[in-house]
């Protein structure tokens, strides 16, 4: 069966530099809910409001990653100016706890200064934070990440300032990720593991996120 009929959402992924380089804003998600604990970027499900007579649902959810944003943390962004850096389809069975199955594309994006005002109801704590401090407190087990935050930090980490990160996405086409997952290890196109006939250890192209312990492991072959 075809994703098509799976719900849509937006993540904002924003960026500015701080003193020590690049900054990107992440929330904390409180112990109930969708990514319970989890640490993500500030994003939502699609609403009637998001839609455009005519418009592409990568616009649509555009809107959404920018309301979203203003609804949570109090950060007004102009949608337009977020440029689209992937889109994320879960597995067709995934584990046990995690959430309901949502297609969420991501945009990249820079971000004024402003103050933040997170909401109560929907978030624990926000913060400015370097992405590679967050993966080691992931892989520390101090923190609680998904596998499409954890790849796009690590995207991050290649980058020392806004303008660097922002340019590279325009440059490239956005990341498809259709989640394949093989023995806690995420599979990604063009994995040649994302034939369940095919073994793990097989020889073939790489891109996959080993999950089996702390801390994660990210190959891609060349």
């Amino acid at each position: 069966m075809s994703d098509d009929h799976l719900p849509l959402a937006g993540t904002a992924v924003l960026l500015r530099d701080g003193v020590a380089g690049l900054e990107v804003l992440m929330i904390e998600r409180p112990d109930r809910g969708s990514f319970a604990g989890a640490w993500v970027f500030p994003g939502g499900g699609l609403e009637e409001s998001d839609r455009m007579p005519g418009a592409e649902l990568v616009d649509d959810a555009r809107r959404a990653a920018a309301r979203e944003t203003a609804e949570e943390v109090g950060l007004a962004i102009d949608p337009d100016e977020l440029v689209t850096l992937s889109r994320w389809t879960p597995p067709t069975a995934p584990p046990a706890g995690a959430p309901k199955r949502v297609r969420t594309w991501f945009y990249v994006g820079a971000a004024s200064d402003a103050e933040l005002t997170p909401s109560a109801a929907e978030v624990v704590t926000a913060a400015w934070v370097q992405p590679g401090a967050v993966l080691a407190r992931h892989g520390r087990g101090e923190i609680r990440l998904y596998p499409p935050t954890w790849v796009t930090l690590h995207g991050l980490t290649a980058h020392g300032d806004v303008a660097s990160a922002l340019q590279a996405a325009r440059d490239a086409a956005p990341g498809m990720f259709a989640t394949v997952i093989r023995e806690r290890v995420f599979v990604w196109e063009p994995d040649v593991a994302c034939d369940k006939s095919v073994e793990l250890a097989a020889s073939g192209p790489r891109h996959r996120l080993h999950a089996e312990a702390l801390p994660w492991r990210y190959e891609v072959s060349s």
